[in-house]
């Protein structure tokens, strides 16, 4: 564990990290369909549906000139091709609102909240994820997650790993970059965090991605804190 006395505010990616998205999804729409006699492969789907959130932030950061569109929209937009893809028919824009609207009621680790609640005692904690603002709002409300404020990509209009969401973050909260730990379970995100001067901690989730899951089993880098789970990292850091 390297110096962390400086550390004022702690923030969060929230997919994965925080909440599990796979199981909470899979089982949401499962739910929702069986009573409607709506069969798919609930798990396939939602494996595509994951596999495509990258690739519509790219097609966002990569191309300025065409503006920002928030999570929610890129996951519509992910839903209407995989709903042709899978041969699902007969939904109304009503349901597909509703099944984007998922990924607001994911549902927590069950190390989160309590890990959270301790963290909060001693820093300032806030999601920094590249869900919007209401996206993270509403599952606070439905998880039961105990943020001080919610930041997100959407304010800065750029999304991890752009190094304007990190030091925006930084910005808003009126610290420097060392005063602030970046919290993933993503070597990639502690990576770009990192190179913009931002302390960083390491809890894994090696089930995020459950039979897919192909990476982030371990810490590799030399990140600041490396602890089991929430509750390990709040020990860790003397809450």
């Amino acid at each position: 564990m390297s110096d962390t006395t400086a550390v004022k505010a702690l923030i969060f990616d929230v997919f994965g990290t925080v909440v599990d998205w796979r199981t909470s999804l899979i089982n949401d729409l499962s739910a929702w369909s069986e009573p409607r006699g709506i069969k798919a492969d609930w798990a396939a789907l939602v494996d595509a549906w994951r596999q495509a959130y990258v690739p519509s932030m790219d097609s966002v950061r990569h191309h300025p000139e065409r503006g920002f569109l928030k999570l929610d929209k890129l996951h519509r937009q992910s839903l209407e091709t995989l709903v042709d893809r899978f041969g699902i028919t007969g939904l109304t824009d009503d349901d597909l609102h509703h099944l984007t609207l998922g990924w607001h009621r994911l549902h927590p680790w069950k190390d989160s909240v309590p890990g959270l609640t301790r963290l909060k005692t001693k820093f300032v904690i806030s999601p920094l994820s590249n869900g919007n603002v209401a996206l993270l709002t509403n599952m606070a409300k439905f998880g039961g997650l105990p943020w001080d404020l919610i930041m997100s990509a959407e304010l800065f209009k750029h999304y991890k790993p752009d190094p304007e969401s990190y030091l925006g973050a930084c910005e808003l909260l009126s610290l420097k970059p060392h005063e602030v730990m970046m919290v993933a379970a993503h070597n990639n995100d502690l990576d770009a965090a990192q190179k913009c001067g931002l302390k960083t901690g390491f809890v894994p989730r090696v089930t995020e991605y459950g039979p897919l899951q192909n990476r982030d089993f371990k810490a590799d880098g030399a990140w600041d804190v490396v602890a089991d789970d929430f509750v390990d990292m709040a020990k860790r850091l003397g809450c």
